[in-house]
């Protein structure tokens, strides 16, 4: 089992994150475990930065979750 989520880097080792994968969290998988759409896993992250980030506006959380992104396996290009 990994240690972080490889979409969004949230701690696999936290029960409440854990999901059927061993690469991904709960958030960024389906029910079986695959890997949700990049545009669906970028909308979750965006809504977590404005969660700790309330002045931000949507395009500003959507550009830094794009950036964020870049950095995790699951979306280096």
């Amino acid at each position: 089992m990994s240690d972080h989520c490889h979409a969004c880097a949230v701690s696999l080792h936290m029960p409440e994150f854990k999901g059927p994968s061993d690469d991904y969290c709960r958030y960024c998988t389906d029910d079986q475990g695959n890997l949700k759409p990049r545009d669906q896993v970028k909308q979750g992250i965006a809504h977590w930065l404005k969660s700790w980030s309330p002045g931000i506006t949507d395009e500003q959380a959507n550009e830094r979750a794009t950036h964020y992104m870049k950095a995790m396996p699951a979306w280096a290009e």
